[in-house]
């Protein structure tokens, strides 16, 4: 099954937030066996709110599920020799520090190759780990913006904005997964591990691939469009008599089948829209001329008359409307999780996994909930932890506080 097909690989997970437990997640999903290393004090994304459940950060709680927590010092000594011998044992490490953390630390990828050949070291960083760049710090909205994503935001007069949902830091963790998956096939066949270096600025960059390929065919600007894709016209949003309904008809077929529904065919026949490019062009006309169709009928009635002729369209939904739409409940995506402090949660599971996946997901770790039985695993003494545990280098909750 898909979701064990990483089945064995173990990966030691240093990241932090959002774009690197996204790679681990994903990595976990797929079957991976993810320790996430945590100070004594966890990672930052613990403090991400609101909203909270009973105290813990519903974003945190969002990205690492499938995931055993070991929290560790990595400022002390003993503590970066502990990790150092399990990084030997890993086949993959996942991190999102600044470029040059880990070098400090005597963890990064130049430092332990030699102890682990096969090792793959997925790095993630805001402008990657060389260039004039490297050194600069860099989060998601920052990313939108100097990526050009921003750029292209909004609507034509109004301020440039970004998305709500962090599609940087989104995109740069799915891509990590992808190139993790790509270097454990050539170590699988024979071949060494590398340092895989994933940034937000280029993931964030290839996101636009369509943007960016018609500025450089027409060395052209983006105007800013709001909903409507600047390649097609019709394909925006149009209010309703009570919401917002997107429509996509630039196809001449269904182009025709719009006028017929909306009883305008001389719209068809004009000059200025005969054509997609000529819609397009003369968008700033056609589209008041659209909506104040639009507006005359409710948004479930356009649906039904537009269906009815295959003209694509949906809603502007809510995620209060999202969640009780029948694509939705269709989706196998929805599902609950027994987390030891948050209780009963609704989230979702692996996007390609079969609807049975909610079933076997765990859910993410307290800071510390597996301290001992992953130091264990990678082959820390008894007497080494014990150790670690009396110097404070290490943090254990008990499986009691866990159960709570």
């Amino acid at each position: 099954m898909l979701r064990d097909s990483l089945k064995g690989v173990r990966v030691l997970d240093f990241s932090h937030v959002l774009a690197g437990p996204v790679c681990s997640m994903t990595l976990a999903d797929l079957g991976a066996h993810v320790t996430k290393i945590e100070p004594p004090g966890g990672e930052i994304g613990r403090q991400i709110g609101p909203p909270w459940i009973n105290g813990e950060s519903a974003a945190f709680i969002s990205v690492n599920r499938n995931k055993f927590s070991l929290a560790i010092d990595l400022k002390s000594d003993a503590g970066r020799r502990t990790l150092r011998k399990m990084i030997r044992e890993a086949d993959v490490v996942v991190e999102n520090f600044r470029p040059g953390a880990m070098a400090n630390l005597g963890l990064d990828y130049d430092s332990i190759r030699k102890e682990n050949p096969s090792l793959i070291y997925c790095s993630i960083s805001a402008f990657g780990q060389t260039g004039v760049c490297s050194s600069r710090p860099g989060v998601d909205g920052v990313i939108q913006a100097a990526s050009g994503l921003m750029s292209t935001l909004g609507e034509a007069e109004g301020e440039p904005i970004k998305t709500p949902t962090p599609v940087a830091d989104m995109v740069s963790g799915y891509l990590a997964a992808i190139a993790v998956l790509g270097a454990l096939v050539e170590v699988r066949a024979g071949g060494a591990g590398q340092h895989l270096d994933v940034s937000l600025y280029n993931s964030t960059i290839m996101l636009q691939q369509i943007g960016f390929a018609a500025f450089l065919a027409s060395g052209k600007d983006p105007e800013r469009t709001g909903s409507a894709a600047p390649y097609a016209s019709p394909n925006e949003v149009f209010p309703t008599r009570d919401g917002w309904l997107m429509v996509v008809a630039y196809h001449a077929g269904r182009w025709t089948a719009l006028c017929e529904v909306l009883d305008i065919a001389w719209v068809e026949t004009d000059p200025r829209f005969s054509g997609n490019d000529a819609r397009v062009e003369n968008r700033a006309v056609l589209h008041p001329l659209l909506a104040r169709i639009f507006a005359e009928r409710d948004t479930s009635e356009w649906i039904s008359l537009l269906s009815a002729r295959d003209i694509i369209c949906a809603p502007v939904s809510r995620y209060s409307d999202v969640v009780k739409s029948e694509a939705y409940r269709e989706s196998g995506l929805a599902c609950t999780v027994e987390h030891p402090v948050a209780g009963k949660i609704r989230t979702h599971g692996f996007a390609l996994g079969p609807s049975d996946y909610g079933s076997e997901m765990t859910p993410a770790p307290l800071n510390g909930q597996h301290t001992i039985e992953m130091l264990a695993l990678y082959g820390i003494a008894e007497e080494e932890i014990a150790d670690l545990l009396n110097q404070g280098v290490v943090r254990s909750i008990s499986k009691r506080t866990a159960d709570v």
